[in-house]
């Protein structure tokens, strides 16, 4: 049930409007990897990048749905815990 609600199609993800960078981890191994948010119309979703420069392509690691209650309003930054 969760992972109905929580699952983002392929196509979704491709046909994004664009990406603005949240987090950037150069260092990630294997590979370095960003995190990502997209828009497709009202919809807001977070991806999880992995590239992979030498072989000139990149990864989808995980992709979801920011919560409101981990992510400020602008989903960019998350929330502080006290």
């Amino acid at each position: 049930m969760r992972l109905e609600q929580r699952f983002i199609a392929r196509e979704a993800i491709i046909a994004a409007e664009g990406y603005e960078i949240v987090e950037a981890y150069p260092y990630d191994q294997p590979l370095p990897s960003y995190l990502l948010l997209g828009r497709r119309g009202q919809v807001a979703f977070h991806v999880l990048f992995a590239t992979d420069v030498d072989g000139q392509n990149v990864r989808i690691v995980t992709a979801y749905h920011p919560s409101p209650e981990e992510w400020e309003a602008d989903l960019k930054a998350r929330r502080r815990t006290p």
